[in-house]
């Protein structure tokens, strides 16, 4: 639903705002964004060159990014990245999709009945076995916000909203 305010907010904004990558973020947004890109411009010069993105994977504990993957990266930018290239590759990579329907349609992926529940135990085993492993550490803090109910399945769906709307108790 928040998508769909957020266009009607574009649209009604006329063709200036489509041009103008800052008004698809609210200002929150910007700012954290900002804060990712001077996480990733690692010598602090403005734009994110390949050595910033090896430094950063580095940081993650992933050390061996093929260069190709790290050139691939750099050319969605079609030039240097700088904080505007930065954010418009992300606008453009978030238009028209709502985060929380998209993290909700991840975690359908391990609810093949449908339940609107995974087992905690069987998403931790996936979630340090698979793809970019997380630590105990990592899954346990994950797990920390996730409402998980006596019998050990977490409530993907409430999840989805602490996600992308913040966790209540968090804000008091």
């Amino acid at each position: 639903q928040a998508s769909k305010k957020a266009s009607n907010k574009r649209q009604r904004g006329g063709q200036k705002s489509s041009s103008n990558v800052f008004s698809m973020f609210e200002q929150s947004q910007i700012q954290e964004f900002k804060e990712a890109f001077g996480c990733i411009d690692q010598d602090r010069d403005g734009v994110i060159k390949k050595q910033d993105l090896k430094e950063t994977y580095a940081q993650l504990g992933k050390l061996n990014v093929k260069e190709e993957e790290l050139d691939e990266m750099l050319n969605e930018g079609k030039g240097p990245i700088n904080f505007t290239v930065f954010l418009t590759l992300f606008g453009e990579k978030l238009s028209g999709t709502d985060p929380e329907d998209t993290i909700l349609a991840a975690f359908k992926l391990f609810d093949p009945n449908g339940t609107g529940f995974v087992n905690k135990d069987e998403f931790r085993r996936l979630l340090m076995n698979q793809a970019d492993k997380f630590t105990a550490e990592e899954v346990d803090q994950a797990f920390a916000l996730a409402p998980i109910d006596p019998t050990g399945n977490i409530d993907y769906k409430s999840l989805c909203y602490i996600i992308t709307h913040g966790d209540e108790k968090e804000e008091s």
